[in-house]
């Protein structure tokens, strides 16, 4: 309708993410250069948290390996990993299959293209079993060999399904078709926020780094349920720093770096999401897209105190490092948000809370 500035409209868009919190930002040349179908159309949007790209009336069909069961002695367990892959692909690909759709289009666009969306939730807890503190130059590292692995593998799966079942109906009009002989499923990796199946799962969520050792969550109609890491507590027990008194400094604090009292590579083990830099998860999230067929859900958590200008680079490097969008959120920049630390919202009392972190509990309603 209008033109309007372009580093006008930027600046506005970094302050309001810096108030607020949205919008978020989608690269929508960088999502059409993946374009598994581009014959049909350029892509114009995603869901609502962006991970899956879509044309019209496509479907969402995703899926999640806790990563966190997929560690054996320190070590990943490859052969279990590739068995839940294939299993994984199977399953979404029969989800299409049997699937009721609410309107004809829905059902035309989905059966013709199958596209899938398998990923991964327990990234952070699957570091900390392996002794890896995320943002470590290591951490990019096992990252990128994991995903590569997880994508190989499900491309293999969804050929072998191509051959098997019949090869998705427009592959002769897809980039596959050049690649490989058989291709069951336009796409079949993507990295979802996975908020409330990691709660089920008892995992830390997606490909984020622990929110904080103790953190609230705010439900429906407002319960507050209290959540505190497993792993913290048992390596606590097992090395012999726990005590109540260093629960209640932990409850009440957004990281454990400057507790003394916990051995400092345990500090570095645990590093919460505001003890990385906007770099540090943008980073990550960019090595993970360099193996994800549709794109990456991915919140960059900033302190309270950074600046429209972290924001600006943030964004910057999301695009220079090629990822297909980013949502940032500065802490407490709105009134009400999902999670919070327990001292900023919670007026219940420590021994309360310790008593309440018993062994085998992950969630406790306040």
């Amino acid at each position: 309708m209008k033109s309007l500035n372009a580093g006008e409209v930027f600046n506005e868009i970094a302050r309001a993410a810096w108030s607020v919190g949205d919008p978020g930002i989608l690269f929508m040349d960088e999502i059409n250069r993946h374009n598994p179908t581009p014959e049909l159309g350029e892509i114009e949007a995603t869901n609502p948290c962006g991970e899956q790209p879509l044309l019209p009336y496509e479907s969402c069909n995703l899926g999640s390996i806790n990563l966190s069961k997929m560690v054996d002695e320190g070590e990943i367990n490859w052969e279990r990993l590739e068995q839940c892959v294939r299993v994984g692909v199977r399953f979404l690909d029969d989800v299409i299959s049997v699937n009721v759709f609410p309107l004809p289009e829905i059902k035309e666009i989905t059966l013709k293209n199958r596209k899938i969306g398998l990923g991964v939730m327990g990234l952070a807890d699957m570091f900390i079993k392996m002794g890896i503190s995320y943002g470590s130059p290591y951490s990019y590292e096992v990252a990128e060999g994991l995903m590569a692995f997880i994508q190989r593998i499900a491309r293999d799966e969804s050929s072998n399904l191509g051959e098997e079942k019949g090869d998705f109906p427009n592959f002769p009009k897809s980039i596959w078709a050049d690649r490989y002989e058989h291709m069951r499923n336009a796409t079949v990796t993507t990295i979802a926020p996975t908020g409330s199946i990691s709660i089920i799962a008892s995992c830390s969520s997606g490909i984020e780094p622990i929110f904080s050792v103790a953190y609230v969550r705010e439900a429906l109609e407002g319960e507050l349920l209290f959540h505190y890491d497993e792993n913290f507590v048992k390596i606590a027990k097992e090395r012999g720093f726990y005590s109540e008194n260093l629960m209640k400094k932990v409850l009440r604090q957004p990281s454990i770096s400057s507790i003394e009292e916990i051995p400092e590579d345990i500090r570095e083990l645990f590093k919460c999401a505001m003890d990385l830099t906007p770099e540090q998860h943008v980073r990550m999230q960019a090595v993970f897209q360099r193996h994800v067929d549709n794109a990456v859900s991915k919140t960059v958590n900033m302190r309270e105190d950074c600046t429209v200008e972290d924001i600006k680079e943030a964004y910057l490097l999301a695009w220079r490092l090629k990822c297909k969008g980013i949502t940032v959120f500065r802490y407490r920049s709105r009134e009400k948000q999902v999670i919070s630390i327990f001292g900023d919202v919670v007026n219940v009392s420590e021994e309360v809370m310790i008593a309440k972190t018993c062994p085998g509990s992950h969630i406790c309603p306040v």
